[in-house]
């Protein structure tokens, strides 16, 4: 398949085609998430994980087992030569000598880019900084074809922190290349970033905003709730202003359709209360336990363990560099890992935009 030695940086290094036939595959892995493979036996898979994660960091780790691979892991930068200051391209050129396929989390947007550039072997993102989780959009657009049967013409509400979600950043784009329908719920400030927005917008995606989730709630299949990223802000004042701007509860769910989906990424803090758990419409931790399959389906192929067809790898804009053209991005990885050259991509006409984190670019 195509997708073998591929890395997997943003959701779009995926053609539709390939996501489907990923699909296929997670449908017959659903048969082994508490049994045992050998599909990938001698082979390793390394996770390096430089911000906090219980649910993308086990699943890769447990779905790499349930083929029957190992793991090496590297679960806290503190502990790592990044507390001396390696550079992530040379984090990622040592451990290739050592595993098969990585797995990255690192708060730097754009640095599984960078990770995918220098390594020799497979990088996967499992989330940089506020831009993308691509394989969380896998695990969500599973979940949701599997109860709704498809995702074209299913209407979502994406609500919470918008502006920093990266899994809501990767989730949009998916929605619109399947024909979901998309309306963005959050509280002022912390609206989907606009770029985004007008994009999809232009492309002919069903997407509009609003900041109340109540008059809505009935008109929705999905509800896609996230936590306001308290880590993504600049002073607590400004988290504590926003992080209670929206709740789901039971008595809001109770105007909700009787087969409407409630999904969150989790972890939650005030965003879903508990009474909600034991609703069949809570399909979350269903959700969690989706990414075992999904990511045993993803290592599998890209490894060429497991046999799948797909074609339609989408092209990659060629970045460049352009004189007197910066990333203003502060959390980009290009203001922190000194050998990165600055490129871009678009012109002609097009925004530039930075290659690594992707914000418009300055002059």
């Amino acid at each position: 398949m195509a997708l073998t030695d591929r890395d997997l940086v943003s959701i779009r290094d995926l053609s539709d085609s390939e996501i489907e036939a990923i699909f296929t595959v997670a449908d017959d892995m659903m048969r082994y998430t508490r049994t045992a493979l050998t599909v990938c036996a001698g082979r390793l898979l390394a996770t390096l994980f430089y911000e906090p994660s219980t649910r993308t960091r086990l699943s890769f780790e447990a779905a790499m087992q349930r083929l029957g691979g190992d793991v090496i892991s590297c679960a806290d930068a503190k502990m790592s030569s990044v507390a001396k200051g390696e550079t992530i391209a040379d984090t990622v050129r040592v451990v290739e000598g050592y595993a098969d396929v990585i797995v990255i989390r690192h708060p730097l947007e754009g640095s599984a880019r960078v990770a995918a550039d220098y390594a020799g072997v497979p990088v996967i993102n499992a989330g940089d900084g506020a831009h993308e989780h691509p394989t969380q959009t896998l695990v969500d657009l599973f979940t949701i074809r599997r109860a709704k049967g498809a995702i074209r013409g299913v209407r979502v509400a994406l609500c919470g922190d918008l502006k920093h979600g990266r899994t809501v950043h990767s989730l949009v784009q998916a929605l619109a290349r399947f024909g979901g329908e998309m309306v963005c719920v959050s509280p002022p400030g912390l609206e989907m970033p606009p770029a985004m927005v007008e994009s999809l917008s232009a492309e002919g995606a069903s997407i509009t905003q609003a900041n109340s989730l109540d008059d809505l709630i009935g008109d929705v299949d999905v509800i896609y709730a996230t936590r306001v990223q308290r880590e993504r802000f600049e002073s607590e004042e400004e988290y504590e202003r926003v992080r209670q701007a929206f709740r789901i509860t039971a008595d809001l769910l109770s105007r909700a359709r009787r087969d409407a989906l409630v999904l969150h990424p989790l972890p939650r803090v005030d965003e879903l209360a508990y009474d909600i758990d034991d609703d069949p419409r809570a399909a979350y931790f269903q959700q969690a336990a989706d990414g075992v399959p999904v990511r045993m389906a993803l290592l599998g192929v890209i490894l060429g363990a497991v046999e799948a067809s797909g074609a339609g790898a989408p092209q990659r804009p060629e970045p460049r560099e352009v004189a007197g053209v910066r990333c203003g991005n502060e959390r980009c990885v290009i203001a922190h890992e000194p050998y990165l050259t600055p490129r871009f991509t678009g012109g002609d006409g097009a925004p530039l935009r930075c290659a690594y984190c992707e914000r418009e670019a300055s002059t």
